[in-house]
């Protein structure tokens, strides 16, 4: 994306976040090069008028097996990207704006992702892949016709006509996961998502460089069903899953060092993997997953709702069922924070089977005698890869059929709780096919905000020595 322009840099300048503004850009332009900036003269609703940047360019839609470019015009106001973008269709002489749900007859978008707008979990190329589907559902444009008796609404009625699958679904998502790395939990990873979830081709990339190869041999040789053996990332294209399992640990004596050569593996991979599969949900089990899942999201420039790691899921399921069996809780607790010995225990406001939404209880003083004792109960449980595996699996399966079961995964926590800075901590959030979902944060007690707010200025340490 050139903003090098003399027009550009100097309405550029007057942004409140230039620095900022810049970065959300870039990273635009690396998923959709083909949305250009531009200048111009932007005319609020009273009339006033600013200079504003706008970007311009078309987002595919598909429908009946055929793809349409929409013309779109996003104007970008001088705080962005802390504001949302004012977004426009831009029909052309042969189309007519079809006001809907998310379009007005101004052709002025309207959004859940913009009503919500909170950066920096909102991303301009979040926004524009929930556009898609918005569009996708209920097409905003339709086609002009010459003659007079011809139905206008030429695009809808060809979209309503679409045929439906046997299940009464139209056009089924592809339930292809790719898993990045090999060894112990790569397989244990494969299998458990076999198990455990319908899919139609789970790809397995063994990575050369990763210390933890080894498996595609065995998996070649009994060739198991739905499973293609790559060592090509080109085969993870169009994933709706993109497991990372793969590791390089090296002899280096410092831990920085160590970690420091898991970036650079990552380095080789997950930008690959971003751009052949842009709308894939990236599931990290790398080590240390808090980490390794920033450190994705950095590279892959993907939105971080899409970028999630692992984390304390395999302990907050079991936390759950020694409070539900053990304890006669029958609530969902989560273990929440960093994947040390800082994690914290939390539990849920309702029932396991309650229609009410879940939200975290903001009764410490009272939870925190129950967890305890579940925490205590926990202790000598290991984290082996098998089921380190099924707890990847069980997130998997909750992307794939859009669940909204609430999971706790590391996620870019910058905003939850208090939390300042840039961080990835495990906290419940409803995974489903658009990624995560944080629960909103609560009061927790004093023992265990610091043992968070530890945690934040140990990770924000290590992430300031690495180079990503």
């Amino acid at each position: 994306m050139d903003l090098r322009s003399e027009k550009i840099q100097r309405i550029l300048s007057k942004y409140k976040f230039h620095d900022v503004a810049i970065e959300e850009l870039q990273k635009l332009n690396r998923i959709y090069p083909d949305i250009i900036p531009s200048t111009g003269t932007y005319t609020f609703t009273d009339n006033t008028q600013k200079d504003l940047l706008k970007l311009i360019g078309n987002v595919p839609v598909q429908y009946g097996g055929r793809t349409y470019n929409f013309p779109i015009q996003l104007w970008l106001l001088d705080s962005f990207p802390i504001s949302p973008p004012i977004c426009l269709l831009r029909p052309t002489s042969s189309m007519v704006i079809r006001e809907g749900k998310h379009v007005d007859g101004t052709g002025r978008i309207h959004l859940p992702g913009l009503h919500n707008w909170n950066y920096p979990m909102s991303t301009v190329v979040g926004l524009l892949k929930e556009m898609i589907a918005k569009f996708e559902e209920d097409p905003p444009l339709s086609t002009k016709t010459t003659a007079e008796h011809k139905d206008p609404h030429e695009l809808l009625t060809m979209v309503s006509n679409l045929q439906l699958d046997g299940g009464g679904r139209q056009n089924r998502p592809v339930g292809k996961v790719s898993v990045i790395g090999g060894g112990d939990l790569g397989m244990a990873s494969v299998m458990s998502i076999l198990s455990k979830c319908k899919v139609d081709k789970l790809v397995f990339i063994d990575v050369a460089e990763s210390s933890t190869k080894g498996g595609s041999t065995d998996l070649e040789i009994f060739s198991l069903p739905k499973v293609e053996v790559s060592r090509d990332f080109s085969a993870s294209a169009g994933s709706r899953v993109v497991v990372v399992t793969a590791n390089a640990w090296s002899g280096e004596q410092s831990y920085v060092s160590v970690v420091q050569t898991n970036v650079d593996l990552f380095k080789k991979i997950i930008p690959n993997l971003a751009r052949l599969s842009p709308n894939a949900i990236m599931l990290i089990a790398s080590q240390p997953v808090d980490i390794m899942t920033h450190v994705a999201w950095r590279q892959s420039c993907l939105p971080p709702t899409q970028v999630i790691g692992a984390g304390c899921n395999l302990d907050s399921e079991r936390l759950s069922q020694i409070l539900n069996i053990n304890l006669n809780t029958h609530k969902p607790a989560w273990v929440i924070g960093e994947f040390s010995d800082n994690k914290v225990a939390v539990m849920s406001n309702v029932g396991l089977n309650s229609s009410v939404r879940t939200e975290i209880a903001a009764t410490p003083n009272v939870t925190k005698p129950l967890l305890d004792r579940a925490l205590d109960m926990m202790k000598n449980r290991g984290q082996r890869s098998w089921s380190v595996g099924l707890s990847i699996a069980d997130i998997t399966n909750s992307i794939l059929t859009d669940q909204k079961k609430t999971h706790s995964v590391s996620t870019l926590a910058q905003g939850w709780g208090g939390i300042g800075a840039e961080v990835f901590l495990s906290l419940p959030c409803m995974m489903g096919s658009n990624g995560s979902t944080r629960l909103a944060g609560v009061s927790l007690g004093e023992e265990e905000d610091s043992k968070l707010r530890e945690s934040v200025t140990s990770l924000s340490n290590l992430m300031s020595q690495l180079r990503i």
